[in-house]
Formats: structure tokens, C-alpha cells, sequence
């Protein structure tokens, strides 16, 4: 069948709309009917990487929610007509994803973001027959029909607004679970979140259900820490990264118990350590590239250093969980969103870089 997709043919190209031929699903992938796609900055990750990392003509997205058309004969956990979120890829089999970390799979880069199946084969194929990547984290959701690999599809309930819960495949999902899984926030802890962005944000929204009752922002935009304010931030900080750790100390009283970086800037995040108190822990979240050196002396009274991918989450669990939550009123994820018609892609990508708009949503 054909479907409208947004497509990036150069790692540096504007998104150009075309027409593509996608597969029928096979035995254990889902045919979706996508309604909405979150943008998220690890759709544009190929901006900040040399030209030759770039694998060819892409479908990105990987925050997709939609209607299922169309399922594999393997497929028993979805049927058409479900309404479901799409999430990471992951092969179920490996240790991390037995013991239910599937967002640690040791075969994740095949799975995810390999710019096709496992196999190598793509499902989009354009007008001149040339095949086009496909099965970005499981899903290249950036296409009205897109077909899925079916560990990345979550059932969702049919009476929720599909429109605003592509998010919870990623973004949100890493943000709040960061709070609740990897670093388990609890009831009268104090947390330091740096970057107020949608990974940010619905960290320190997790916090607040959590109970964390000191929560310290950090932003260099004022709009954004407002926002932080907004959504349960006690404390918000706009200074350079050599006065992070003496402002956390003197906004926790002695320091932090956990910190979360979603900056990827590795000055941020050793201000950050040198923070935390003396068992504090933080989490990396946030894409950075080139190297973060910590002074052993900072590490030996029993701080931590954590990697986070995806908020330590079980998508078919988790994701229905945090869409309760904002249906309850109690985890407003959906005021960060902006909506773009897919065709206004590329405005999408400048109002994200911007800074203008915290969470741009596609719709199709």
C-alpha cells in the first residue's frame, strides 16, 4: 500500500514529503495507522554527527500513537482496531530484556536504530523502487502507515486522545522514569533536574507524584523555568555551570539526594555531582558527546553516577500507567505539546530548536 511519510534524504537535508510503498507486516510486525508523532531531539540526532554517519534516506519518529490496521500471525497482544502508543524496539531475549529492562537490550542499536528490520531488509520502498529506511526504534513513525516491529506496540485505552500520547514513547517515558524507576524518587527526597525541556519537565512532574519535596530546576531560559514552576519545580537556578554546585548546596541545604541531567554538557553534570550529598545519586539522560571527568575524590564518599535509557521502562506497562495519570489530572504531560500538520515538519524541527515550542507533536 502507499503512505505519506516524512523523509530526510541527506543528515542535513530539510524533511521532504513523499509517497512510499510500505510492506505488509510479517509474522511478528503490526501494520499502524499512525494519528500523531512526537518530534523528539534523537529524530535529528543525525544533525549533530558527521556526514558519513548518515545510513541514507531515513523515515524517522519514534513517538508514535495510532489506530492498528493490520497484524502478523505471531501478534496476539494487539488486534486491528486497538488503539496503541508506540514505543523503543528491543529482541525479548537477551539478559537485560529477560529480567525487564528491555530499554538496556544488549542487541538495542540492531533493533532500534539500525534504519531497517533486524534483518536489514526496510519496509518503505520510494517512487523510483529504491528502498527507504524503516523500523526506526521499531516504529519510523514520521508516516501515516508505517509497519512496526510488535514490541513496540502498547494497547492503549481506546477513550484517550491519541493526538497527545505519542510523547509517552519516549520522551516522556524517559523523563518520568528516570523519577520513578531508575533513581526511585521518593516521598520527601530532594531533586535536582537540569534542563527544563520535555525530558525535564516530565521528570519533575514525576517528581511532584513521587513526593520529592525539594526540586531544584536549572535552565538558562526563563520561559522554561516558569514552566518548571508551573509543573512542581520549589527552587529554579539560571547560573554558569562553576556556580552549579555551591547554588544546589546553599537550595538543598548541603545537598542533593539525586540529580537527573537531561544537557548532555558535561560541565552541567559535574556541577551537578559536586552537588549531591554525600550518598546522593545522579542520572544521565541527556545526549552528549566527547568526554565527562569526574575527580575521584567527589566519587569515593559514596556518590553514583547512573546511565538512564528510556526511564528503565517496561512500555506495556509503564505507558499506560503515566496516560492514567494525566487522564486522573495528575501528570499534565500533554500542556508541553504543540501540533504541527505533518507537512510543516520542517517548522516543527525550528520551532523545537528554537526553544519556541517545548514538545512539537505531528499530526496526520
Amino acid at each position: 500500500m502507499e503512505t505519506t511519510a516524512a523523509v530526510l534524504r541527506g543528515g542535513h537535508d530539510p524533511f521532504t514529503i513523499e509517497t512510499l510503498t510500505v510492506d505488509e507486516p510479517r509474522s511478528d510486525e503490526v501494520l499502524v495507522r499512525m494519528v500523531a508523532a512526537g518530534m523528539c531531539h534523537t529524530d535529528l540526532i543525525t544533525r549533530d554527527l558527521p556526514p558519513e554517519f548518515f545510513m541514507g534516506p531515513q523515515v524517522y519518529g519514534h513517538e508514535g500513537a495510532g489506530v492498528v490496521e493490520a497484524v502478523g500471525v505471531e501478534v496476539t497482544h494487539v488486534s486491528p482496531g486497538d488503539h496503541v502508543v508506540l514505543s523503543f524496539a528491543s529482541c525479548g531475549v537477551c539478559k537485560a530484556c529477560t529480567i525487564d529492562r528491555p530499554a538496556c537490550c544488549f542487541d538495542f542499536a540492531t533493533h532500534s536504530m539500525s534504519g531497517g528490520r533486524p534483518d536489514g531488509t526496510k519496509a518503505f520502498t520510494d517512487a523510483d523502487g529504491q528502498p527507504v529506511g524503516s523500523h526506526y526504534f521499531g516504529q519510523s513513525s514520521f508516516a501515516e502507515y508505517s509497519v512496526t516491529a510488535a514490541r513496540s506496540v502498547v494497547k492503549v485505552d481506546p477513550s484517550y486522545d491519541l493526538t497527545k500520547l505519542g510523547p509517552l514513547g519516549c520522551g516522556v517515558q524517559t523523563g518520568a522514569g528516570a523519577i520513578l524507576n531508575s533513581l526511585n524518587v521518593g516521598k520527601g527526597d530532594s531533586l535536582v533536574v537540569a534542563g527544563a525541556g520535555a525530558l525535564g519537565l516530565s521528570a519533575i512532574m514525576a517528581a511532584k507524584v513521587a513526593g520529592a519535596t525539594n526540586i531544584v530546576a536549572i535552565d538558562r531560559h526563563a520561559n522554561r523555568l516558569e514552566l518548571a514552576e508551573k509543573f512542581g519545580a520549589t527552587t529554579t537556578l539560571s547560573v554558569s555551570p562553576d556556580e552549579l554546585t555551591g547554588a544546589i548546596q546553599e537550595a538543598t541545604g548541603g545537598g542533593s539526594d539525586f540529580a537527573f541531567d537531561t544537557t548532555g554538557n558535561a560541565d552541567v553534570v559535574k556541577g551537578c555531582v559536586g552537588g549531591l550529598n554525600n550518598i546522593g545519586t545522579i542520572g544521565l539522560a541527556g545526549v552528549g558527546f566527547g568526554e565527562l571527568t569526574i575527580d575521584y575524590l567527589t566519587m569515593i564518599s559514596g556518590r553514583k553516577i547512573m546511565g538512564i535509557m528510556e526511564g528503565d521502562a517496561v512500555p506495556e506497562t509503564f505507558i499506560p500507567y503515566l496516560a492514567k495519570l494525566n487522564a486522573d489530572g495528575n501528570f499534565p504531560f500533554d500542556e508541553l505539546i504543540q501540533t504541527f500538520p505533518v507537512a510543516e515538519v520542517n517548522a516543527a524541527e525550528a520551532a523545537s530548536a528554537s526553544g519556541e515550542v517545548i514538545k512539537p507533536v505531528l499530526l496526520f
